[in-house]
């Protein structure tokens, strides 16, 4: 499907790693999951489902277990979550996804943020349909055809690709497989993975030249170094 998932993940990895921002933001969405249910990621699937994203990104323990026990404790901090969606240069578009205990302060900044670098904010369902909220797992170790047959072979539904990408297999599937598609390679003993992501995916790419590009990707860098913003999809192919 030529959506390079790796190599848009080790980019971002890589400019995160640079700065402590990843890691504050998800010492965040691990703290909001563990308060909106048990702190336990046995019977809290959201917050399973951050600690196995955290783990690709190398989020350091103290972080994860200091989330953890403030949701344990009395704090009384609220946040909501929170979906924008608007257009970049060229009529690319865009999803931002924010966690916000100010909802009168998100918005305007983040729509500051798109009207300063070439965007603009749209209404709600503007963006998102051209979406699929779609769960990515990659690994190593394995072959395409081996991964389909465990799939094949266990409770799986809705898996939508399994496809080899830069020496990792990476299988698509539906957001409610997540843990399926997990549980089904740990069982034959896969216990490390790659990429481990509940996210949006664009129905189609669309590609910019070099200046639409540059462009693009200050948007892009601007939105994702806002403070509340946790996610942010697009639909645009940066290529290798």
């Amino acid at each position: 499907m030529g959506r390079k998932w790796n190599n848009i993940k080790n980019k971002k990895a890589s400019k995160d790693a640079n700065t402590s921002s990843v890691y504050a933001k998800f010492g965040l969405e691990i703290y909001v999951a563990a308060k909106k249910g048990e702190p336990d990621p046995d019977s809290n699937r959201a917050l399973k489902v951050v600690l196995e994203r955290a783990k690709t990104y190398n989020v350091p323990k103290a972080i994860i277990d200091r989330a953890i026990d403030k949701a344990k404790g009395s704090s009384d901090e609220i946040y909501e979550e929170l979906r924008y969606e608007g257009f970049g240069p060229n009529g690319t578009m865009i999803i931002v996804d924010s966690l916000t205990n100010n909802v009168n302060r998100t918005a305007p900044v983040v729509r500051s943020t798109f009207n300063k670098n070439g965007g603009n904010m749209g209404v709600s369902g503007s963006v998102a349909y051209m979406f699929d909220s779609t769960a990515v797992i990659g690994l190593e170790g394995k072959t395409v055809d081996e991964v389909i047959e465990i799939l094949l072979e266990t409770d799986v539904d809705d898996v939508r690709d399994v496809v080899d990408e830069e020496e990792a297999v990476i299988v698509y599937a539906g957001p409610e497989q997540f843990h399926a598609v997990q549980e089904a390679l740990k069982s034959v003993g896969i216990s490390e993975f790659t990429v481990a992501e509940l996210t949006m995916l664009p129905q189609a790419y669309v590609s910019l030249d070099e200046d639409g590009l540059a462009q693009f990707e200050k948007l892009i860098d601007a939105l994702e170094e806002l403070e509340d913003v946790q996610q942010v999809y697009h639909n645009v192919d940066f290529g290798e």
